[in-house]
């Protein structure tokens, strides 16, 4: 069965223009994202899927196989499905460019789930939150699962609302982290959806799926990863590099 496991770099972010190139110990970040993807033992191959020739030309001088995608795509995950429309793969994982930290027993655990469940469609991974400060933060994905850790919501807000005030202690919450996996087949159908109603309101494409009456299963990781969204983010990974 063939895996192969898919970098999306996006030199337009809205937030830090560039950042997929930003340097961390001297090499630029995605170089850091794909040295830790190519150690999956799991992966067939790992591609960088570019919007930008700096992009391109970038992660084709440290070596790794590139391809140019279109400018305009909405999401990481249709930039995902140009990059492997002609690709034999049976297994897409969706790394995200701007998670340096990210371990490769997170990908292999991914992969896994779909070789060992062949009625699953798609998988992505959670962990415990374990602060108030992330519990509240918009910007971390809350989801709720069902007893066979299948996703039943992903949201901004923190779900489920403890109407109790039990605590966290008592409720457990999680948090989503970025990193899909899809079977090719399904992934090119996904992008042809149009976007749902769940989805343009949480601005969570995920949920594109759920709407759908897709299963999404979940894989509990106590790995921890930074996204990275700012130049203080940046500077918080090249920290714990160092």
């Amino acid at each position: 069965m063939r895996i192969v496991g898919v970098i999306p770099a996006r030199w337009a972010s809205t937030r830090f223009k560039g950042k997929v190139l930003a340097k961390i110990q001297d090499r630029p970040m995605i170089q850091h994202v794909w040295e830790r993807a190519k150690e999956s033992r799991l992966l067939d191959e790992v591609l960088i899927a570019c919007d930008d020739e700096r992009v391109l030309q970038a992660a084709q001088a440290f070596g790794a196989k590139a391809v140019l995608t279109s400018p305009d795509h909405p999401s990481g995950t249709d930039r995902v499905a140009e990059a492997v429309k002609n690709c034999p793969a049976k297994i897409v994982i969706n790394i995200q460019g701007d998670e340096p930290l990210i371990r490769h027993q997170v990908i292999d655990d991914l992969a896994e789930a779909l070789i060992e469940d062949e009625a699953c469609l798609m998988a992505t991974v959670i962990k415990a939150i374990e602060t108030q400060e992330e519990l509240e933060n918009p910007n971390v994905v809350k989801v709720v699962i069902d007893r066979e850790k299948n996703a039943i919501y992903f949201s901004r807000l923190p779900i489920p609302y403890d109407r109790e005030k039990a605590g966290t202690g008592t409720i457990r919450y999680y948090k989503h982290l970025g990193i899909y996996a899809y079977r090719k087949d399904f992934l090119m159908a996904l992008t042809q959806m149009p976007k749902s109603l769940l989805e343009r309101a949480e601005q969570l494409e995920q949920l594109r799926a759920l709407e759908a009456g897709v299963r999404i299963k979940t894989i509990l990781t106590d790995m921890e990863t930074i996204g990275v969204d700012t130049p203080e983010d940046l500077a918080r990974v090249e920290g714990l590099l160092q």
